[in-house]
């Protein structure tokens, strides 16, 4: 396999980010004037990377994200297999320890290594981690593409990187990230490795 650069990034913000309302899969909300910000000070930073593809989520707030490299002509794919865990019941829903006590006793068991556990009504991180695996095969396999840019959402992206660096799911809170944050990535034909984590400074105009 060919060696590849893959800048991972999360959408922008977004009111039910702002307002921590939880949005999975089933919640196809759109940036705000914070995400629509962030979307532009990362186009500013990395406009010059040669991208040879720019792979999205299903789901418009990775599209709106990206949107001024797609203006600039990149080509685009999106792929299901990057959507957003689907949070079944809480989707639309407030989460604050008080109220929500069943949510929070969810992520605890994925802590302890329950990642088989399906949240009410929606997905595990294992079904998530099947799908991003479809997913991976086709990036991996496009031979033509050295360097891309993968738009996707917060729990999938941290599913994502124990897929990417084969660790355990239980440890996927270990990887932070925010709106709009970047992890580079680099694939060396049979190795990932991260290059940044949780990478904001284009955000404060710092790149």
């Amino acid at each position: 396999m060919q060696s590849k650069k893959i800048y991972i990034v999360r959408h922008g913000q977004t009111d039910y980010n702002l307002n921590g309302i939880v949005q999975g899969s089933g919640i196809d909300s759109s940036l705000n004037e914070t995400g629509r910000a962030q979307a532009e000070a990362f186009y500013q930073a990395y406009k010059g990377v040669p991208f040879d593809r720019v792979y999205t989520s299903d789901l418009k707030r990775t599209h709106q994200s990206v949107k001024r490299f797609l203006e600039d002509g990149f080509p685009t794919t999106a792929l299901s297999g990057l959507n957003e865990i689907n949070w079944g019941t809480r989707e639309g829903i407030k989460i604050t320890p008080e109220d929500d006590v069943y949510y929070h006793q969810v992520i605890q068991s994925w802590r302890d290594g329950n990642t088989d556990l399906r949240i009410e009504g929606g997905e595990s991180p294992e079904d998530v981690q099947t799908r991003q695996k479809v997913a991976l095969d086709h990036i991996l396999a496009q031979k033509e593409e050295d360097t891309i840019l993968v738009c996707m959402h917060g729990r999938a992206i941290r599913i994502f990187l124990c897929l990417l660096l084969n660790k355990p799911l239980k440890t996927m809170d270990s990887f932070e990230h925010t709106n709009l944050c970047l992890y580079l990535v680099t694939y060396t034909g049979s190795m990932f490795n991260i290059e940044s984590f949780n990478d904001t400074r284009h955000l404060n105009g710092k790149i």
